[in-house]
Formats: C-alpha cells, sequence, structure tokens
C-alpha cells in the first residue's frame, strides 16, 4: 500500500449525510427559529459548509442569538441521533481493505464522536467494523482541522511518519490541517460535484479523486 494510515473525514467524504441529514436539519432549524425565508437550498448549503463555513455563516450571515444557536444545536443532535446516513458506495470495502492488509483507519471530523460511530455500528455490509480511532468535535477549536493537533496525536500514538500518512477530504479545513502539518492530502468531489468547491481545493492537494473508486486505486496500486 502506498499510505500506511487513512486521516479520513466522515461527512459528505465516508458518508452521504448532507442530503439524508443535515440539509434536513438545516430546513427545520430556519423553520423554528423563524427565519423560513433564508433557508438555503441543497446546492447552497454544500457551498456554504465549503465556504465561509457554518461557523462564519451564523455568526457573521446569520447573526443568530444564543439561543436561537442553542436550538440550532438541539434540533441537528435530535436529526443526527436518530436518522443514519449511507455509506458511498466502494467506501467500506476500501477501509476493511486497507485495515486487512495492515492499514491504520482515524476518522477526523466536526461532527461528535458519539454519532460518527453509531453510523459504523448500524452498517451491515460489514457488521462489527469502525475506525481504529474518531476524533470529533470536542468544543475545543484548536484540537480540531485545520490545526494539526489530530495529526500530531495519531502520529505520537501509532508512531508513524508523515509519509505514511494520507488526509482524505472534502473540504479546505482537512487539506489546510495536511499542509499545515506537512502530509499528502486527497481532496474528494464525489458528494457535491460542484465546480466552485473542486476549483476551491484542487491546487492545494496532492491529489483530487471524483470518485471512490478513484481513491482507492491510487490508496492499493
Amino acid at each position: 500500500m502506498k499510505y500506511k494510515c487513512l486521516i479520513i473525514d466522515h461527512d459528505d467524504t465516508t458518508v452521504d449525510s448532507t442530503p439524508a441529514i443535515h440539509f434536513l436539519a438545516h430546513q427545520e432549524q430556519m423553520r423554528r427559529i423563524g427565519r423560513e425565508s433564508q433557508t438555503s437550498t441543497l446546492e447552497e448549503w454544500f457551498k456554504v459548509n465549503f465556504d465561509p463555513g457554518y461557523t462564519v455563516y451564523i455568526d457573521s450571515i446569520l447573526k443568530l442569538t444564543d439561543e436561537e444557536k442553542k436550538t440550532c444545536y438541539e434540533i441537528w443532535r435530535e436529526f443526527t441521533t436518530v436518522m443514519t446516513p449511507p455509506f458511498f458506495e466502494g467506501m467500506l470495502p476500501l477501509l476493511k481493505e486497507f485495515r486487512e492488509q495492515g492499514g491504520i483507519i482515524i476518522v477526523v471530523s466536526h461532527s461528535e464522536a458519539d454519532i460518527i460511530l453509531s453510523h459504523y455500528q448500524k452498517q451491515t455490509e460489514f457488521p462489527g467494523f469502525s475506525p481504529d480511532r474518531i476524533i470529533g468535535w470536542t468544543g475545543d477549536p484548536e484540537k480540531q482541522k485545520p490545526y494539526t493537533w489530530p495529526i500530531d496525536e495519531v502520529i505520537k500514538q501509532y508512531k508513524l511518519k508523515k509519509e505514511q500518512i494520507l488526509v482524505v477530504d472534502d473540504l479546505r479545513p482537512g487539506i489546510t490541517m495536511a499542509n499545515r502539518a506537512n502530509v499528502d492530502s486527497a481532496g474528494v468531489g464525489w458528494s457535491h460535484n460542484l465546480p466552485i468547491i473542486k476549483e476551491g481545493i484542487i491546487d492545494q492537494c496532492t491529489y483530487f479523486f471524483d470518485s471512490v473508486q478513484e481513491l482507492y486505486n491510487m490508496v492499493f496500486s
């Protein structure tokens, strides 16, 4: 294998979660806080998460109050703890084969670890299969991408060299994290297929793939 460790994003990289869960939660959030007229379309929601990013969007564009933010978070948990997104076709076989060949699989995501783990536990393609470690949102932004703490932590825990690591992500924070840590990265576009997102990261990553099969071919080359 070309790499020993995959540090892989979850939402819209491993699972097709924006149309299946997060966009639906966004629609309900806007309804409950009385801002239905500002509800994004699915394409707009993908673009928001790319640029300016969710936190900047709710703080600087929507200018939500603390109470509105609390309501939005509660709705997000309502949706994410009940609904399960599908894994992209070919993703679980890729991860399983990578593990079987001695690879280490680390999920680094802005979603919370319990939500991510539940998606693996509920999948039926390979019962019992889950990542070696999940680094999810903890409330400390400096331990999340685009900061390098997740990569530094994985290097320390598994005694890895930087050239043994590949970061796989569909958005800029993961690619930025990889660049700051001087490790290779694969930008992926199979969830949204939007030129504005592809063009925004393609020059910043080591590789860019439009399909899971392309990622598979490179990893096992």
